[in-house]
């Protein structure tokens, strides 16, 4: 199921419209989007590069791993973290900024 908001729902009437379909007959609107949708040609430049998806990819997993180790360390009640992973979390966030800035520099 697709719901639209307002605005979204007259672009669909209007779209509709211009190809002289009825939007209140049933049957219309789904089988239109779908073959609207199904029959177009994606642009590969709009798309994120392969290397800055896995890299995403790969920043989500580390973000998982260190909230398990901080859900372990919370459970065991461990009030002062091994200051090794401090310093492995500082890493990550400097890499992280890194990202950030390169990824803004290229825009």
């Amino acid at each position: 199921m697709l719901r639209f908001n307002g605005t979204e729902l007259e672009k669909v009437k209007a779209i509709l419209q211009s190809y002289n379909l009825d939007y209140h007959k049933r049957g219309t609107v789904g089988p239109f989007l779908r073959k609207l949708i199904l029959n177009r040609k994606t642009i590969k430049e709009n798309r994120i590069p392969e290397s800055i998806s896995n890299l995403n990819y790969q920043l989500n997993k580390i973000g998982t791993n260190i909230n398990q180790l901080v859900k372990v360390a919370n459970y065991k009640n461990m009030r002062s973290p091994n200051s090794n992973l401090e310093q492995e979390m500082q890493k990550a966030n400097e890499l992280m900024l890194e990202l950030i800035e390169t990824i803004n520099t290229k825009d």
